[in-house]
């Protein structure tokens, strides 16, 4: 019996037939499902450490949930004792809602005194004539969170009625208050004799800066504080005493006001982006909801539970809505300049084998068959590339998130999948001969096109018009305005490939005259690029508006930053005291201006909270900082930074306000106080001095607060004159800046403006989102230079038969460079230029909708003395990519004449060759 031979299977076949271009479209499948799945993970991870940076960065006040229970006079001594107090420890624990955990390690709970005690020993330090006052405090497992410097821990039971009981210091209190082992200091009690309190031990924290230790700073470091009195405020010394957990009945019978307290530091490992919602509630519950009764349930009707951590995750939520439109933008970019290449690459592969669908239609194929046959080719490639590009984003990003990952490789996949076999069927849906010229200046536009370019038109307007009514600091990541620049850019490429044909016939009268035939056969093979050549101007156009809008954006950030950082500081560095009214010590300024690298040092008397009345007459109203300044160098220092520059014969005298009792100052105010006072005289009553002032100018900034209601004076003029910080101008290093403070002075910080800048970008959330986005503006350039490369060799093969044609016809291999290169140049100098004027118009439609404030600055609370960071438009971020376009495609069409000139011309001349 005969055999019939099998047929070879049709996608091994082709397969084999064409390995190059499988592994072409391999490789493209996989890099762009590997960035498409990447994309959504990326965003959760740096989300996720955004959230848990915000918590675990966050100064402890700020972070812990304190629960609080008052110790009043009818508490028994077994309710304070060590075991009860464990007890109620584990009850608050249990209470606390999901997500909410605690840190064991830096929790704690105890007994304190709420309000601090006098110390009546005359041999303690007392600054300004004023006894130092003590906090007492049972924090549990002392031992555990700090280490022995000399002596032992307090270990002395006492009882409510005790007499004395033990204590420790801190090292730092011991200190600043001159105590040591052996010490005695006495603190009066309610209606009794003096509380004997012996320090047994000195003790050095471990982890200071952590919640144990800094929930209440004064338990690690005494704290100088101010008593306001009249004239100079007036000193003294704020310190704990730590005693032990088996002598809180003790607390009971001072005048402190005892209080029970579970301090819980917030666990953050087990926290992602998704959380973020749940613990927003769950903390807006526990203090005002169900579960705060549920905490009172088991500690009492009298428990009171108080966080700050709803502040932090709102403005955790703030910083992601502000950030989500900006990152989306980059996101559709990328998408759009990528779904483009796709397409263009699909077009390469269905113009290199157009005439099989053409043959296979002939005998008899259905469209459906056909294309089946080419979907099962291109699946066999394209799925197991997108897998691998999924594989590799799971692997190299991490996040818990791998549904949108898979979806964004899946989609990947589909399109790929779906545009070639589209691509190559859908001529051949109807019989027909040959169809003549298809380039863009024969090209003529149908009504479907025409209605499909008024839709994008009208999305686009829209868009826009969504995007600049909308606030700027609202945030919100919608579809519509995130994708309002690619929408811009493809607008713009519609209209520039309607009008790509008037230039080149503008051109091509002025070009006949010349003498040579290089630049009229340049014109005309420019003039005959394939209407597909549209898609390379949409992917340049849309690549260049994104790369523009992102340039923009992130010199923006830069610029917001260097801003933010100037009016936090003041300057290039800010040396100020550990309290507000700390005055400057003799021989520091002279110190400082000594420093290699300082232009200037400007003293200055800052008060904060100084009474204005909103008429006169009427007791303040409104509260001031008042800032007494040298008027010259403080007005050159404010033009230099350009923080509310001023002539500095507005802060000269006038003269007496009140018959020469009360002397009148002429000031520089911040708008709010300009409102208040008008064109009247307003009575100031401050430590500085008694005096009316009236408004000299009004300036938005100042160097010496940032963004406050400030009055600026002279500081000649005031009563009691003392310089309480000083504004450093200059290139100076801030090792020798601070040794020099140090040295002059102690208990004085140095802030220099470098180190302000770089703390606005401590956040993951920021810094991942800087990466993602300038991620995907790199992308969708590579992806806009592929789509040039595509291009070009789409029509190499032409470009070469027609060199070698003139090249019998005696045109010399320089002329055939110059015209390939010329050829290329019209339709790269159109995106570029439409590129560049886009990208402006994008960024001056969009600005007004987007306020970068959040993007640039590290913490919300810092935002309310800056006043927004608008988006303008960079030059160098508009023109450096249009330029790199014009670069590239002149390379190529040189490098591509080079190596046609090289070869010889009778391959490209074949006879029946089509082309």
């Amino acid at each position: 019996m005969r055999r019939t031979a099998v047929a070879a299977p049709w996608v091994r076949t082709r397969l084999r037939a064409f390995p190059g271009a499988a592994v072409a479209l391999g490789l493209l499948v996989a890099v762009t499902a590997f960035l498409a799945a990447a994309f959504p993970r990326a965003v959760d991870a740096y989300e996720t450490e955004g959230l848990r940076h915000r918590i675990a960065g966050a100064a402890p006040p700020d972070s812990v949930v304190e629960v609080t229970v008052p110790a009043g006079p009818g508490t028994g001594e077994a309710h304070v004792r060590p075991e009860a107090l464990r007890t109620l420890h584990r009850a608050v624990l249990d209470a606390l809602p999901e997500p909410v955990r605690a840190d064991a390690a830096q929790s704690s709970y105890g007994l304190r005194t709420t309000r601090p005690l006098p110390a009546s020993d005359p041999g303690l330090p007392a600054p300004d004539g004023l006894p130092p006052e003590f906090t007492l405090a049972t924090p549990s497992e002392l031992g555990r969170h700090a280490t022995v410097r000399a002596g032992r821990l307090p270990t002395a039971p006492a009882t409510a009625t005790a007499t004395g009981v033990e204590a420790a210091v801190t090292a730092d209190t011991a200190e600043a208050l001159e105590l040591s082992p052996g010490s005695v200091v006495h603190l009066p009690r309610a209606g009794r004799g003096p509380l004997a309190v012996r320090i047994t031990g000195v003790v050095q924290p471990r982890s200071p800066r952590q919640a144990y230790w800094s929930v209440e700073p004064r338990l690690r470091t005494p704290e100088l504080t101010a008593r306001q009195a009249a004239g100079a405020p007036r000193f003294f010394w704020d310190a704990a005493l730590l005693l032990p957990p088996e002598a809180a009945p003790v607390l009971l019978g001072t005048a402190g006001e005892p209080q029970g307290f579970w301090r819980i530091a917030p666990a953050t490992g087990h926290l992602t982006a998704r959380d973020a919602p749940a613990l927003t509630g769950a903390v807006a519950s526990l203090t005002g909801g169900p579960d705060l009764l549920a905490v009172r349930g088991r500690l009492g009707d009298a428990a009171a539970v108080d966080t700050r951590l709803g502040d932090l995750l709102a403005s955790h939520d703030g910083m992601r809505a502000a950030i989500g439109p900006v990152v989306a933008v980059a996101a559709a970019g990328a998408g759009t300049v990528a779904v483009v290449v796709v397409g263009m690459a699909a077009g390469l592969g269905a113009a290199r084998r157009r005439d099989e669908p053409a043959l296979l239609r002939a005998r008899g194929g259905s469209l459906g068959g056909i294309g089946g046959r080419l979907l099962a080719e291109t699946a066999v490639v394209a799925v197991p590339a997108a897998a691998l590009g999924l594989l590799l984003a799971v692997w190299l990003v991490g996040s818990d998130r791998f549904g949108y990952a898979a979806a964004g490789a899946g989609a990947v996949a589909l399109v790929v999948c779906g545009v070639l076999p589209v691509r190559a069927v859908f001529p051949h849906r109807r019989p027909g001969v040959h169809r003549g010229r298809d380039d863009l200046v024969a090209a003529r536009p149908s009504r479907r096109r025409t209605v499909a370019e008024l839709t994008l038109l009208a999305l686009a307007v829209a868009a826009v018009a969504a995007l600049r009514t909308r606030d700027a600091g609202a945030g919100g990541a919608d579809l519509l305005a995130g994708s309002a620049p690619v929408l811009v850019g493809l607008v713009a490429a519609l209209v520039l490939v309607r009008l790509y044909p008037l230039p080149l016939r503008w051109a091509a009268r002025p070009a006949r005259r010349l003498r040579g035939v290089v630049g009229p056969l340049a014109l005309a093979g420019a003039a005959r690029s394939p209407a597909a050549g549209a898609l390379t101007l949409l992917a340049l156009l849309v690549a260049l508006t994104t790369a523009g809008f992102g340039g923009s954006v992130l010199a923006g950030v830069a610029a917001a930053r260097e801003e933010a950082a100037v009016l936090e500081t003041g300057g290039d560095a800010r040396v100020s005291g550990a309290a507000e009214a700390v005055p400057l010590p003799d021989g520091l300024v002279e110190a400082v201006r000594g420093v290699e690298g300082v232009r200037e040092a400007v003293a200055v008397q800052v008060e904060y909270g100084v009474p204005l009345a909103d008429r006169p007459g009427v007791p303040g109203s409104m509260s001031v900082t008042l800032i007494g300044v040298e008027p010259g160098a403080y007005a050159e220092l404010a033009r230099r930074t350009g923080q509310g520059s001023f002539p500095a014969g507005d802060l000269r005298r006038a003269g007496d306000g009140d018959g020469g009792r009360v002397p009148l100052l002429p000031a520089v105010v911040s708008p709010s106080v300009a409102r208040l006072m008008g064109a009247e005289q307003r009575l100031v009553q401050s430590h500085a001095g008694t005096f009316r002032v009236r408004v000299a100018g009004v300036r938005e900034r100042t160097p010496a607060v940032p963004g406050a209601d400030f009055i600026v004076v002279n500081a000649a003029d005031l009563t009691h004159r003392a310089d309480t910080v000083l504004l450093v101008s200059g290139p100076v290093e801030g090792g020798a800046l601070r040794s020099a403070v140090g040295s002059a002075a102690g208990g004085f910080s140095v802030r220099l403006r470098s180190e302000a800048r770089a703390g606005f970008v401590e956040s993951p959330m920021q810094t991942g989102a800087e990466r993602v986005y300038a991620g995907a503006v790199a992308a969708g350039a590579g992806y806009a230079a592929l789509a040039l490369l595509l291009a070009l060799l789409h029509g190499a093969p032409g470009r070469a038969a027609l060199l070698a044609r003139l090249r019998t016809l005696g045109l010399s291999r320089r002329q055939g460079r110059w015209l390939l290169g010329l050829e290329a140049l019209p339709q790269a100098l159109l995106a570029a230029a439409g590129g560049t004027l886009t990208g402006w118009a994008a960024v001056a439609l969009l600005s007004p909708g987007v306020d970068l404030a959040r993007l640039a600055l590290a913490a919300a609370p810092g935002l309310a003395a800056f006043d927004g960071a608008p988006l303008r438009a960079d030059a160098w971020s508009l023109v450096l990519p249009a330029v790199g376009v014009v670069v590239l495609t002149s390379a190529v069409a040189l490098g591509q004449a080079w190596w046609v000139t090289r070869r010889g011309s009778v391959g490209e001349l074949g006879a029946g060759e089509a082309r």
